[in-house]
């Protein structure tokens, strides 16, 4: 009698090991077939060089370039996630400070108050490639200045990356960092 408990938990491991280990897999793999790069991942080129991935953030710390969203796994997409920090943990706030005092250094002409949130906090994957318009517009006048570009060309450029929500309603404003600093290399 107690056997049979025992051989149905072994009989239910074996089943669940094939269907997670094997089965489950092989059916993903198959739907991503039928998806952009065939679940690759989508890379972004520059003269036939892969700069990036269209959907992987990454750090870009040069003054020439525009600033993407803070990781809190330093764009390691094998680990993505975010910090599991709560807004009062006090190392938390530390290191939005730290971040917000860094932004200001850059952008001496702005006040706190003006630095859009995700400039200085990490996303939920840690990876988030696109930040708010407005994070990237707060960020014009420091680019144009660094590059003696007038400001208001790298507006126009800022602008013309802006991508808008789904259907006009669905989502936010947003700009593809990678892409916008891969046009931005382009002005001159």
């Amino acid at each position: 009698m107690k056997f049979s408990g025992i051989f149905s938990a072994f009989r239910l491991t074996i089943i669940c090991l094939v269907f997670f280990s094997v089965l489950y897999p092989l059916a993903i793999t198959g739907i991503a077939q039928f998806a952009p790069a065939k679940g690759k991942g989508e890379t972004v080129e520059v003269n036939g060089k892969i700069v990036g991935f269209q959907k992987i953030g990454q750090s870009f710390t040069d003054s020439i370039y525009f600033l993407g969203r803070p990781s809190a796994v330093n764009y390691n997409a094998a680990g993505s996630g975010g910090s599991n920090k709560g807004p009062s943990n006090p190392d938390y706030l530390k290191e939005v400070q730290a971040r917000i005092d860094a932004f200001l250094v850059r952008h001496p002409y702005l006040q706190k108050k003006d630095i859009p949130a995700d400039l200085v906090t990490a996303s939920g994957s840690g990876l988030d490639p696109d930040i708010s318009a407005e994070a990237a517009l707060v960020q014009v006048k420091r680019i144009a200045q660094v590059r003696k570009i007038p400001e208001e060309k790298v507006k126009q450029l800022v602008e013309k990356n802006i991508q808008k929500p789904l259907w006009g309603m669905f989502g936010t404003e947003k700009v593809n960092v990678l892409e916008l600093n891969i046009e931005l290399n382009s002005i001159r």
